[in-house]
Parts: structure tokens; C-alpha cells; sequence
């Protein structure tokens, strides 16, 4: 589908396409503000996935009869679907997995068996998710290679005088978010892509806050590896997407192993699949790629430009609103950020700040949000984060101020 180019989101409208904000919490109208956990899902995802067990549902690629060639022409519908998502040249670029993290984990686990030897460096930020430290913890410990950590200044940003220091001539990969889920830090990634081919680096980005806020151009961006999850775009769970360069998938081993994966089976020697079924082993969850595509309709459907304008004004207008608050700090601060507010109160735990407002039907995030080393760096021992996303309005905001304010005065 093509973007539209309508002036604003009709909220409104956007609220009545998802269910559960019509519902309640704890007997309270729910304020869903936690989008970067996990978004919500619209009728169109709901619907899609339900047309397709119940008219369509058969294992693809495998049958002959007519019912299995029409759910794999619905499974593949879906990747040419995720490829114009992200604009990648080949829809054999666009491998499904369970979510970011499985992504992060297949180019780690298979790029360093490949790649990675003892005294090589692995580079990614302070910043990063679990899902982008963990993996890479691995593939060096397997390997002898080391890891590399870029600082972030005072606003939460990379410390691009140590990102050029840190690059050296043993640096074998970076693997870097496109969006922090805990600053909202939007990392110039281009910048970052520039540097790193010139060197012949490849990069990897974890886009799993980013899709559902940005368009994403793969080809632009020139990165070598790109990956997110549905469910943070409006999608189901358990279901995302790796885009990889072809040439590097080519290079890459697999991952797992069984069914699809294989051209020729023997138990002397098995031969592997050409993309993107060699990364693809056994029955693929079909109606998650279905529910994914949906998503990503439903967001080109809004546009991404009017998406991005309405969850700026989102963010200035929280921004404004929770920095009148006595006590209340604001953590992240970049000039280039997503729509995510931080913050914690001066004299209180986060987590029992979380508690009165789920009590007041207000549903946001607590704790470190799986960036425990960034809170460690930031001697706090988490934040409060709000997240918003297109069904998010100015109401919701001054709901959540009132909450925090009400916070403020039981717990100080």
C-alpha cells in the first residue's frame, strides 16, 4: 500500500480499530502507555490472522493439493509485503524469526563461528537491550574475541569521539540499536553505516523500537543487517523479521537445523537451502507472517510521516507536562528522540510508582527494561517509562500527569 499524506492521524478513529482500549483496569478506563514493551493490536491483525485458520490454514511449501499452495502464496504475500516494508532489494533479504532477539542471536551465533577468532572485537553501545549484549557475550566467549562498549554523553547519546577511537582494525562487526527503548535515543545510523563500510565493517541494528515510528529504508540506511518484531508494531507475538544483505547471508552458516533448511538429506551429508529457507528450519509460524504484514499495511496505511508528527507532539507535550512536576527528573535527553519519556521522582523507588498508577488504570513501564548495565552506568535502579504509540492522545498524558502527581504526594 501506498502512504497517505493526510495533514493528521484521526485518533479517534485509530482507538475504535484496537479492543482492548475500550476495556478497563483495575476498574479504571486503561491508559495504555507502554507501547514500547509491546504495542496493541488492531481488528485488521485480529482479522487476518482468524481469516486465515479459519479459510486457509496448511503447512506451506510442502503440499501439492490446493489448500497448502494457497496459505504459501498468503506466507510469502507476507515477506514481499515485509520487503517493500523496509524497501530491501530481494524478498529473499527478509528471513522470519520469533522476534529481534532471535534475530540478534542467529547473526551472532553464526557470524562468529564464521568470523570470529580470539583477539577480534565486537563493538556495540552502552545503551543496548539484553537481546544486543547477551548474544554477543556468547559469540565472543566461544570465540576468544572481546567486547567493546561506546559511551553515551550527558544526554544520552553515543560519544562519537570514542565510537571513532574504539574502531580498529580488529573491530569484525558493530551491532548497534536504531532506537533506545529506554532513552528514546534515536541513533544516527547512516553516520554510523558510512564509517563502518569505509572500513568494510558490517553492521547490525536492532530496530525494534523503530519500526513502529519510522520508516525504515534498509538500502538507504546501507546496513547489513536489520532486525525487529512484530509485536512492537502492532503485530502478534512470538513473530519478526531479519533483513541481511544477501551476500553476508550467503556467507553465513545456519542457524538451526531440520526441515525446509535442506536442499538434499542424506546421513553421510546434507546439503542447505537457498535463501531464504536455509535460516528458515521447520513449520514457520504462517499466521504470525501474516499478522505481521497486516501490521505493516496498517502502518503504511496511517503513513509514517504523519505517525512520526503525531508521536513528536506526544513527546513535547509529556516532555512539558512531567517536567512541572517537583522532584520528577527526566532521564534521556537526546536531541534526535522516539517518542519515550524516563523519569524517575526524587525520593521514591520507580516500581512503587508503577503500582499507583496501575491502581489508576495507567499502564506504563517500571524497572531497567532489560538495559540493566545502562542503569548500573546511570547509578539509578530504573526508570518509569511511558511509551506512546498511534492510538496514544494529549488525554492520556494529562491522565498519566495527574497519576504522577498523586504518586508524588503518598510516596515523598
Amino acid at each position: 500500500m501506498r502512504e497517505t499524506s493526510v495533514a493528521s492521524l484521526d485518533t479517534k478513529k485509530i482507538r475504535a480499530d484496537f479492543p482492548i482500549l475500550s476495556t478497563e483496569m483495575n476498574g479504571k478506563p486503561l491508559v495504555f502507555l507502554d507501547s514500547g514493551a509491546s504495542s496493541q493490536k488492531p481488528n485488521q491483525v485480529l482479522k487476518a490472522m482468524d481469516d486465515y485458520y479459519q479459510t486457509t490454514h496448511s503447512n506451506v511449501h510442502r503440499g501439492v493439493y490446493k489448500l497448502s499452495q494457497d496459505a504459501t502464496d498468503l506466507f510469502e504475500a507476507s515477506r514481499r509485503t515485509m520487503q517493500r516494508f523496509i524497501n530491501a532489494k530481494h524478498d529473499h533479504e527478509v528471513i522470519f524469526t520469533r522476534g529481534t532477539t532471535e534475530g540478534i542471536n542467529l547473526v551472532s551465533n553464526c557470524f562468529g563461528r564464521k568470523f570470529l577468532k580470539e583477539g577480534d572485537e565486537v563493538l556495540i553501545s552502552a545503551m543496548e537491550h539484553h537481546s544486543n549484549i547477551v548474544p554477543w557475550q556468547m559469540a565472543c566467549e566461544a570465540s576468544g574475541a572481546i567486547l567493546k562498549v561506546v559511551p553515551l554523553n550527558d544526554l544520552g547519546e553515543l560519544d562519537f569521539d570514542a565510537f571513532d577511537t574504539l574502531i580498529t582494525e580488529k573491530t569484525k562487526i558493530i551491532s548497534i540499536m536504531h532506537v533506545s527503548n529506554s532513552l528514546g535515543t534515536i541513533n544516527p545510523i547512516k553516520e554510523i553505516t558510512r564509517v563502518a563500510q569505509s572500513l568494510n565493517i558490517p553492521v547490525l541494528v536492532d530496530g525494534a523500537q523503530a519500526c513502529s515510528h519510522m520508516k525504515i529504508d534498509v538500502q538507504d540506511l546501507d546496513v547489513d543487517f536489520y532486525v525487529s518484531s512484530a509485536h512492537k508494531m502492532y503485530g502478534p507475538t512470538g513473530m519478526g523479521f531479519l533483513y541481511g544483505k544477501e551476500e553476508w547471508l550467503n556467507k553465513l552458516p545456519p542457524y538451526h537445523g531440520g526441515g525446509e533448511m535442506i536442499e538434499t538429506c542424506s546421513f553421510e551429508k546434507t546439503t542447505y537451502n537457498v535463501l531464504p529457507f536455509k535460516f528458515e528450519a521447520g513449520t514457520p509460524d504462517i499466521a504470525g507472517a501474516i499478522g505481521m504484514a497486516a501490521a505493516a499495511d496498517y502502518i503504511l496505511e496511517l503513513g509514517h510521516e504523519r505517525i512520526a508528527r503525531h508521536e513528536h507532539e506526544l513527546l513535547e507535550y509529556a516532555t512539558e507536562k512531567l517536567s512541572e512536576i517537583e522532584g520528577l527528573k527526566i532521564i534521556g535527553n537526546a536531541k534526535n528522540k522516539a517518542s519515550v519519556v524516563s523519569f524517575i521522582i526524587e525520593g521514591t523507588h520507580p516500581y512503587d510508582v508503577g503500582a499507583i498508577l496501575d491502581k489508576l488504570g495507567i499502564a506504563v513501564r517500571t524497572g531497567h527494561h532489560c538495559t540493566q548495565p545502562l542503569m548500573e552506568l546511570l547509578k539509578l535502579p530504573g526508570t518509569v517509562r511511558a511509551s506512546f504509540g498511534v492510538y496514544n492522545t494529549k488525554e492520556d498524558i494529562d491522565v498519566l500527569v495527574t497519576g504522577v502527581k498523586r504518586a508524588a504526594r503518598m510516596l515523598t
